[in-house]
């Protein structure tokens, strides 16, 4: 990817108007605040993206240096496993493509672990990870990403339910075996596509 001006796109993956609604989802048109744990204070002097594990290319990117990455807008739909969904959310980030592109991960990588303060982290294939509309955002709707929503970086995986949209991400581990992430652990599906209804393992 090339350039600084972001390029705006609609989520590939929308399905049409009728069809738009996951199964037993319910749609708000607010943005409730679901969190593990306190919400951090993120210090911008302090703050890392880390890109390691089986890479080629040990990475850590400082605020300044992460927003000095090439740009990208992308208008999505998000859906959390607590059944509500939101249309049409508006992110402005890092595309993580343009990540992937700086680490050069290894022929064995098939898996990303998607870590944030304070210990959590959700795990994604990586055929998931490189969507074209999976980004790191800082911003929603034309504003900052607030501290309550994942500020000041979130990840975005609009395809899956909302808890592998990481807040406050800070690190990406590639992996060649997969690892199950902070609510897998603890029974939630190991995949999270809010259309075949994977809430939980077993299903």
């Amino acid at each position: 990817m090339s350039g600084r001006e972001p390029l705006l796109q609609r989520s590939g993956v929308k399905k049409v108007e009728e069809n738009r609604l996951p199964p037993n989802q319910v749609l708000t048109p607010k943005w409730p605040v679901l969190t593990h744990g306190e919400i951090p204070e993120v210090n911008l002097d302090t703050w890392r993206l880390h890109g390691w594990g089986r890479v080629r290319n040990d990475r850590a990117w400082t605020w300044e240096e992460f927003r000095s990455l090439p740009q990208v807008e992308v208008v999505s739909d998000i859906h959390c496993v607590t059944r509500w969904s939101r249309y049409d959310n508006r992110w402005r980030g890092v595309a993580s493509r343009e990540i992937l592109e700086r680490v050069q991960p290894l022929p064995e990588v098939r898996f990303v672990m998607v870590h944030a303060h304070g210990g959590y982290c959700a795990n994604l294939p990586l055929e998931q990870f490189v969507a074209e509309d999976i980004l790191f955002a800082h911003e929603h709707d034309g504003k900052p990403l607030a501290r309550e929503h994942g500020g000041p970086c979130r990840m975005v995986v609009p395809q899956l339910y909302f808890w592998k949209s990481v807040k406050w991400v800070v690190g990406l581990e590639f992996l060649s075996v997969e690892r199950a992430g902070f609510w897998e652990q603890y029974g939630y599906h190991m995949r999270g596509n809010p259309w075949a209804e994977e809430r939980f393992q077993g299903r």
